[in-house]
């Protein structure tokens, strides 16, 4: 068996192209907040209000548990946050 090497693990487990971006950018986005929400003072209760969060579900966030966010609740996440969220768009190469 040969080895194939990928740019990352994303790429390696997910079943196409697109879903591995998908979790590219919400693993970004999900560690951004989660340093965020670090260098803030307080409590987890306290980031989880300011972020209009349940405790378990900041709890679910801060663990990395990525299955249990969209893309689109991280982008929401991290407005509250006072992050800016960036994007390109390119096209793929040949």
């Amino acid at each position: 068996m040969k080895a194939r090497r990928f740019a990352s693990v994303w790429d390696a487990i997910e079943p196409d192209r697109a879903e591995a971006a998908n979790m590219k950018l919400r693993a970004h986005v999900m560690m951004a907040i989660a340093k965020a929400v670090e260098s803030w003072e307080g409590t987890q209760a306290a980031a989880a209000k300011r972020l209009g969060l349940t405790q378990p579900r900041m709890n679910d966030l801060l663990r990395g548990r990525i299955d249990k966010f969209s893309l689109d609740a991280l982008m929401n996440i991290a407005d509250k946050a006072g992050l800016k969220v960036r994007m390109a768009v390119s096209r793929k190469a040949a």
